[in-house]
């Protein structure tokens, strides 16, 4: 691979939320955070950067909600879009541009993307078989049709993807498919489609991914593009057969979008030529770094089909780092738009006023990086309370308080520097740097870790030479301890804003100081002797647990609306008549889990060792996501024992254990009775 140039300009995006809905702290941990870190931070460098956002307002998910709702697909997009906008506005997340993908640039964009590569022979044109639906007469996109899911068996599974495993399907491999629309099964009719041959591409991007990103790209990024190619890449249709998105700007595709994976990301750019006319230089400049921050359902997309686009186009820079993190779960359960479990944004800017930075500072220090993480409103609390509050926020009242009872408010002069101070001084010289490092590396929970870890440093110098005990009786050495002490807030207010803009800015303003650089924070002389400062005022407050106890009754109601309308929710309907010898094929035993641990860079898969009274035997099956596997170790099953062997992920599972699954997905182990050995035949 060629060597990575020096960087001049940074262009930075973060995914496009989807116009159906608001956003919730999902969104935020996996996405908009980081990227806003990462962006102030660069600005704080007097980096040439752009920060670029927007609604994706098109694709089945949107034209699905406006007929649910009996409204257009622009009225859905226009009344997310303006909750969705506003929320980050309040919430502080800085783009340079919130645009969207309605917008009139963007389909001239994305129609100029399109030709271009359609002109110079980049795309399969083929006549192929697709679902159609007769009672409403159209052909079904992906998200029109649900059905089973060929590896998991989730009978909720889209025509796309499977959310419950994972995996990427397409619409045929659906077992008894249905369509959306009607209820009905679709029956498969000709229609013409133009494929992106990424198959074609497989020998580049092993290239580019595997042996030019496997050290500088995130191992579960690495790992995911990895899986893809390694199992073989195939054309993928970058048009579908619906009314609602950018028309395919084409003879003969009457009826026809983009696919909104293919005309989505085209949107960045679209924004950057709405947001300024040298948008050329942010996509097509050698020296220019990419970034996109994503969640890790979207990697395919941004590693994989859009830097194919872009490498077949011809003309455009390639991502050079595309960080994306894993998903944040609420109180132990996965985030669910359906189900309204989820800490809506906009909701919590009015539960919690003016806490921006308590909920950006959660959600940075149990940001899922690694690994799915947790968020819990008691954690929420404790980390207000014995970190911002106790830690942050004490040291700088603690500071201002002082300086202003014991020298009218203005910066005392530093005497002679005892062992005590030259230490600090020599720590407080290390912080930016190892921050810096951290941000550049995206390791911004590391970042978020040190920055406060000064904070305590100042705590730590401050009560270890007790100023309030000495200053009877040697002014002069507590006037060097304040203005050390003074020294290290005035470098709070420069390494924390990156997390904390809110809050920084508040420092400033009680030191009476104006914004400073990222180059300031190791000078350790912004504030000289004499210098006025203004009133102190708390920078955080505690939050009580009647606050708290009301967020969890919130999701506690949501929960129980859940429970309520599962209950009333019909039951699956059944499946066709069989004959008895079709069931007495099926041998089903009792067996007793005798070991388990989760499968290597998979997120829904454990690996189980299962005692079925014939032998024991290896099965795969996707119930991560619902137990821990120390919790299974001799728990009693039913094993379909004679099931095909079949391999998933390398290993060879050797059966099926059965599960009950209520309405809204929850999984349930079907136990053998009290007594049944190991071996037992279920009849």
């Amino acid at each position: 691979m060629d060597k990575k140039p020096a960087f001049k300009r940074y262009t930075v995006t973060s995914a496009l939320p989807y116009a159906n809905g608001p956003i919730h702290i999902g969104h935020l941990a996996g996405v908009y955070v980081p990227a806003d870190i990462y962006v102030r931070f660069l600005r704080m460098n007097d980096e040439d950067v752009i920060f670029i956002g927007g609604s994706d307002e098109h694709g089945v998910p949107i034209t699905i909600k406006a007929l649910q709702q009996g409204v257009s697909p622009q009225d859905i997009v226009d009344k997310y879009h303006g909750i969705i906008k506003k929320s980050f506005e309040d919430f502080g997340i800085s783009f340079d541009i919130y645009s969207r993908t309605s917008n009139k640039i963007h389909h001239e964009t994305a129609s100029e993307f399109f030709r271009k590569m359609y002109d110079a022979g980049q795309f399969i044109e083929k006549i192929s078989a697709q679902y159609y639906d007769e009672a409403t007469g159209q052909f079904l996109a992906d998200r029109y049709i649900t059905g089973t899911c060929p590896h998991c068996g989730n009978d909720k599974a889209y025509g796309d993807q499977c959310e419950k495993c994972g995996t990427s399907l397409n619409a045929t491999d659906l077992i008894e498919p249905k369509s959306v629309l009607s209820g009905n099964q679709p029956v498969m009719r000709d229609t013409k489609h133009w494929f992106l041959p990424l198959d074609q591409y497989e020998p580049w991007l092993r290239e580019w991914i595997l042996e030019g990103h496997k050290e500088d790209w995130r191992t579960s990024v690495y790992g995911q593009c990895k899986s893809w190619i390694d199992q073989g890449l195939q054309p993928r249709a970058v048009t579908r057969d619906l009314d609602w998105g950018v028309k395919v700007p084409v003879e003969g595709a009457e009826g026809k979008v983009l696919y909104v994976w293919f005309d989505a990301p085209i949107g960045y750019i679209s924004a950057t030529r709405e947001l300024t006319p040298d948008w050329e230089k942010y996509w097509k400049g050698p020296e220019t770094k990419l970034v996109h921050f994503i969640g890790k359902d979207n990697i395919v997309f941004h590693c994989i089909i859009f830097p194919t686009m872009l490498k077949a186009e011809g003309s455009y820079i390639l991502p050079d780092n595309v960080p994306a993190n894993e998903f944040l779960n609420l109180e132990g359960d996965k985030i669910s738009t359906s189900r309204n479990w989820a800490v809506w944004l906009h909701e919590y800017l009015e539960d919690f006023p003016g806490k921006q930075d308590v909920l950006r500072y959660v959600l940075t220090a149990a940001a899922p990086e690694a690994k799915d993480n947790d968020f819990t409103w008691k954690d929420f609390q404790a980390r207000n309370n014995n970190e911002l509050v106790a830690i942050l926020g004490n040291f700088v009242n603690r500071t201002m308080v002082l300086t202003h009872k014991y020298f009218e408010g203005c910066v005392p002069a530093a005497a002679e520097f005892g062992d005590s101070d030259k230490a600090a001084l020599e720590a407080m010289k290390q912080f930016p740097g190892r921050i810096a490092a951290s941000i550049h590396a995206y390791r911004f929970r590391e970042a978020l870790a040190e920055m406060m870890n000064l904070a305590r440093l100042g705590n730590k110098y401050l009560t270890d030479n007790e100023p309030w005990k000495v200053y009877a009786g040697d002014p002069v050495r507590v006037g060097t301890v304040l203005n050390i002490s003074l020294q290290i807030c005035a470098q709070l207010s420069i390494v924390a804003e990156p997390f904390l803009p809110f809050s920084t800015e508040r420092i400033r303003q009680m030191l009476n100081l104006s914004s400073m650089k990222w180059s300031d924070a190791a000078a350790l002389n912004w504030l000289p002797a004499g210098h006025a400062l203004n009133a102190p005022s708390l920078l955080f407050e505690k939050i009580e647990d009647g606050a708290i106890e009301a967020q969890v009754q919130k999701l506690l109601n949501t929960r129980i609306a859940n429970e309520a309308l599962q209950a009333k929710a019909p039951v699956k309907p059944g499946k066709e008549v069989i004959q008895f010898e079709d069931f007495s094929k099926m041998d089903i035993r009792v067996g007793t889990i005798l070991e388990a641990e989760k499968v290597a860079k998979t997120d829904k898969l454990l690996k189980l060792k299962i005692d079925t009274g014939l032998d024991q035997r290896t099965v795969v099956s996707g119930i991560a996501q619902y137990f821990k596997p120390e919790e299974l170790i001799g728990r009693r099953v039913s094993i379909l024992v004679n099931l095909a062997p079949r391999k998933l992920k390398g290993i060879e599972s050797q059966g099926m254990i059965l599960m009950a699954e209520n309405t809204d997905g929850t999984l349930y182990f079907v136990t053998p009775g009290e007594g049944a050995v190991n071996g037992a035949d279920i009849k």
